[in-house]
């Protein structure tokens, strides 16, 4: 396995940012409470995961970075 030679600049890539965001959602959702889960629908913290995803998917197939002011 070989690292993309930007690697250093990955932070930057919408697909890290929000494939980060969506663990992050989903790692606090692990620890919340039930009883304020509950006044959560589930179904709006996986929508909103699912839609995170699918943007790093879209965000890792657009050119971005210096190269794409050119584009």
């Amino acid at each position: 396995m070989k690292l993309v030679d930007d690697w250093k600049q990955a932070w930057k890539w919408i697909s890290v940012q929000s494939m980060t965001v969506a663990m992050a959602i989903q790692g606090a959702w692990m620890f919340i409470p039930e009883d304020m889960k509950a006044s959560i629908p589930k179904e709006v913290v996986h929508g909103i995961t699912m839609a995170l995803l699918f943007v790093g998917i879209v965000g890792r197939l657009k050119k971005q970075g210096k190269d794409d002011a050119a584009n």
